[in-house]
């Protein structure tokens, strides 16, 4: 019987390699190209903000985004300076768009508002206003469920007297854990889950981001993909 060389086995160890390697670029490929069968989820669009980078608004309004939401505020402080461009740019080819904040325990939920509608202009064509709750290394706050679900309402008043909207809450599983947001705040639920359909909420979602490593023709850096139920 003849016994493998040390060469041989070098080899077999390389091409192993090689073939995982190759394997893995292939998953990668198709995550970053992957969406949601259109027949199950006929309307599906994208959710941008600076990190973003500069898009081409008619490639992407080709590209079978049906409409984006884009964040225009985060905090008390914060006005992305994307949103004016961005905002513009969905309007000029038609796609439908929307404004999104992302709340932060650390600042009252009056500024918070103050910060949002005075950066997004008044748009009877817009969609409703969306306010994101994700935990945030910038900010260790953790008040109590009740002061939350409290600030959230006042948030959500004052955004909503101003667009004469209802407004979507989008919240993470982290924070969803922590505030049962979906059992104490009465609004359209935006949940989000990489490739699987996200569960934890306690009622049924409207919003799903699907993905958020998605790449587009016409975009530098990955988009979240998001998708409405039918």
């Amino acid at each position: 019987m003849r016994r493998p060389t040390y060469r041989g086995t070098l080899f077999r160890v390389a091409f192993a390699i090689i073939a995982a390697l190759a394997l893995a670029s292939a998953a990668w490929i198709y995550a970053c190209r992957w969406e949601p069968s259109r027949t199950d989820y006929p309307v599906q669009g994208i959710s941008v903000d600076s990190a973003t980078g500069t898009l081409d608004w008619g490639t992407l309004r080709a590209s079978h985004a049906d409409f984006v939401y884009m964040r225009a505020s985060a905090g008390a402080r914060f006005r992305d300076p994307s949103f004016a461009a961005n905002w513009a740019g969905a309007r000029k080819v038609g796609l439908r768009y929307g404004a999104m904040h992302a709340f932060s325990l650390c600042a009252p939920a009056a500024d918070q508002a103050t910060m949002f509608v005075t950066t997004v202009p008044r748009d009877n064509a817009a969609l409703p206003p969306v306010v994101h709750l994700a935990l945030t290394p910038d900010c260790k706050a953790r008040p109590s469920r009740d002061a939350v679900l409290s600030s959230l309402n006042t948030f959500l008043n004052l955004i909503e007297a101003n667009s004469g909207k209802t407004a979507l809450v989008r919240v993470s599983k982290d924070f969803n854990d922590i505030y049962d947001v979906g059992g104490g705040i009465y609004r359209t639920l935006w949940l989000d889950r990489n490739f699987l359909k996200p569960d934890y909420a306690g009622r049924p979602w409207v919003m799903w981001t699907a993905s958020t490593i998605r790449r587009l023709d016409g975009v530098d850096a990955p988009v979240e993909w998001d998708v409405v139920a039918p």
